[in-house]
């Protein structure tokens, strides 16, 4: 049973880590809580099951299952990315110099559109993720893994390192970090800061929406509310690890999932959400910045 609940643990903490990773690099830049940033999941869970709907149609599943399921992830991960971009553009960029709270609310405010949005056009049943090509289990240590689990588990320990990759060793990571350490200065220097708040909320936004397809193909099923509690899972995960700290972020993700999945083992199913806030908070109590965050300076 542990070595079943923990590839069960480490599948949700790698899907908590993906998204946990858009709010914590949103944060890091502007300080603002992305609250719309599960719906942007969920969005991509749906874009890539209409995808595949209309690749069926065409015929491309039966001919090239693999394909059309890289394809549905990337189609899914350029809309998401635009509608970001869209977001960050309309919703939050005329409030950046406005009270706190002001576009936090516009964030709550886009959350709720998302959900009725596609709540309207697509129903509030739940949608059933195309068949795609005979499942493959496999058997370790008396477990029973599917090919899905490891796909999920092995895609986002690829996204994670390369998005470090990205922000350690690339000029936009260069600027990203710039302006998250001081906004002001890296105008100043000549970086382009709107640019790269768009850049970080289409990266964060297509790793959400590729997040979301993953768990569509994982439990076959998804509706209009999966991105409220993913939301509030990833943002758990984010502050876990300490609030705008990238490593953080992942780290915290994969906790709350193995968390979660030794707890519903070992405790129940229906307290592994409790589990997993009460370990935050144990986590907050002794340590308020998060593990692998640290205490900085109040941007002005």
């Amino acid at each position: 049973m542990f070595v079943q609940q923990l590839v069960n643990g480490l599948t949700l903490g790698s899907v908590y880590a993906l998204l946990a990773l858009g709010y914590t690099m949103v944060y890091g830049i502007l300080e603002l809580i992305n609250f719309a940033h599960g719906e942007i999941y969920m969005l991509g869970a749906y874009i890539g099951i209409l995808s595949l709907g209309v690749m069926t149609i065409w015929g491309w599943t039966q001919a090239a299952p693999l394909l059309s399921l890289v394809a549905a992830v990337l189609v899914a991960a350029l809309y998401c990315g635009t509608v970001g971009a869209t977001m960050e553009r309309v919703a939050y960029r005329p409030l950046r110099r406005t009270h706190r709270l002001t576009p936090l609310i516009s964030a709550i405010g886009v959350s709720i559109m998302l959900q009725n949005v596609v709540m309207l056009t697509q129903g509030s049943g739940d949608k059933v993720f195309p068949s795609i090509g005979a499942p493959t289990t496999y058997t370790v240590g008396g477990a029973t893994i599917s090919g899905v689990q490891l796909a999920i588990i092995a895609i986002s320990a690829a996204l994670m390192a390369g998005l470090h990759l990205v922000i350690r060793r690339t000029s936009l990571g260069l600027a990203m970090r710039a302006t998250a350490q001081d906004p002001r200065m890296a105008g100043l220097v000549g970086i382009d800061v709107n640019r790269v708040i768009t850049a970080t909320f289409v990266i964060g936004s297509a790793l959400a929406a590729i997040a979301g397809v993953m768990v569509a193909m994982y439990y076959g099923v998804v509706n209009f509310f999966i991105g409220y509690v993913a939301g509030l899972k990833a943002f758990t995960a984010a502050v876990l690890g300490g609030i705008g700290n990238i490593p953080g972020a992942m780290l915290g993700g994969v906790i709350l999932g193995v968390a979660e999945g030794l707890g519903a083992g070992y405790i129940s199913n229906e307290y592994k959400d409790a589990i997993a806030f009460v370990i935050l908070i144990v986590v907050l109590l002794v340590r308020p910045t998060g593990l692998l965050g640290e205490r900085v300076p109040e941007k002005v």
